[in-house]
């Protein structure tokens, strides 16, 4: 199946009730475990890039022809979109000249006018060439891409007005974090959350940050509206610790257990399984 955009698959998604997750891809072994892991549950499924991670991995025009090959090598047969997650104005037209199917356009900290300026462009494009078209409004706590912010809650009219120019789905803050969630975090402002699903209306909504949220917040968000999940430090996290324990257990020492097929294969295991996990909590499992 060719990349899709995340248009219909996240509409389907808010009309029943449940959320497409978004994994952060990294690399080839990172890539090919989310995509078997979505072919086996039968759930669609979106592969985000961000800047960064398009550098390191040597262009997006690179990534489109990997992620393309593995469609068709692995013989997946389920909806894939690829985004760009957090993306700047000329990171989403780059996307966008690459084959990108969706991309995130993050006007969250310009002056509201440019966001809405910017966003407005963007859509156009999109539109004329079939792809799906993320925005967000009220900065997301956290680090991405180097840039770390405090997180901010939306204000729900920004929000409308964001909406209202033909976006595919909208990313607003609410109290949520990129990274590792601290003791003291207040949790998701749902009543800023029910706010913004009140005046957006059918659009469907995007909650970034889903590493350390509790499952019962996640159900309720779901219920709200949120239809798109972004999830990206979990899976590195479970990685780095599978790789550490194949190395401490000395496996990397014995025959040839430094290949990289064996050596990134703990962690490309522990992958799947945490992929496996958030689709089932998030209730993609069995919607492609």
């Amino acid at each position: 199946m060719a990349l899709v955009s995340a248009k219909e698959m996240l509409q389907k998604a808010k009309a029943g009730h449940y959320a497409v997750g978004a994994f952060n891809i990294n690399n080839l072994e990172w890539t090919k475990a989310i995509l078997l892991t979505a072919q086996e549950l039968n759930s669609p499924v979106m592969l985000g890039v961000s800047e960064g991670a398009g550098k390191y991995m040597a262009g997006y025009k690179t990534i489109v022809g990997m992620v393309n090959g593995m469609l068709e090598e692995l013989k997946i047969t389920v909806p894939v979109a690829l985004h760009l997650d957090h993306g700047s104005y000329e990171g989403a037209k780059a996307c966008i000249e690459a084959g990108f199917s969706s991309i995130m356009f993050d006007g969250s900290s310009l002056p509201f006018e440019e966001n809405v300026e910017k966003t407005k462009e963007l859509v156009a494009i999109c539109n004329e060439k079939g792809i799906s078209i993320e925005a967000e409004v009220g900065s997301i706590g956290g680090e991405e891409d180097g840039v770390v912010g405090l997180g901010e809650c939306a204000d729900p009219e920004e929000c409308k007005t964001i909406a209202d120019l033909g976006i595919t789905m909208l990313a607003a803050g609410i109290g949520n974090i990129h990274g590792k969630y601290p003791d003291n975090w207040a949790g998701l402002q749902f009543d800023v959350l029910d706010a913004i699903q009140q005046k957006t209306g059918d659009m469907p909504l995007v909650l970034h940050g889903g590493t350390g949220i509790p499952d019962d917040m996640i159900k309720k968000a779901i219920s709200l509206g949120v239809s798109k999940i972004n999830v990206n430090t979990e899976c590195q996290l479970v990685f780095a610790e599978a790789t550490r324990k194949y190395i401490e257990a000395g496996k990397d020492l014995a025959g040839k257990g430094f290949d990289p097929r064996k050596l990134l294969a703990p962690g490309t295991e522990a992958i799947k399984a945490k992929v496996k996990e958030k689709m089932e909590v998030f209730g993609s499992v069995g919607k492609a």
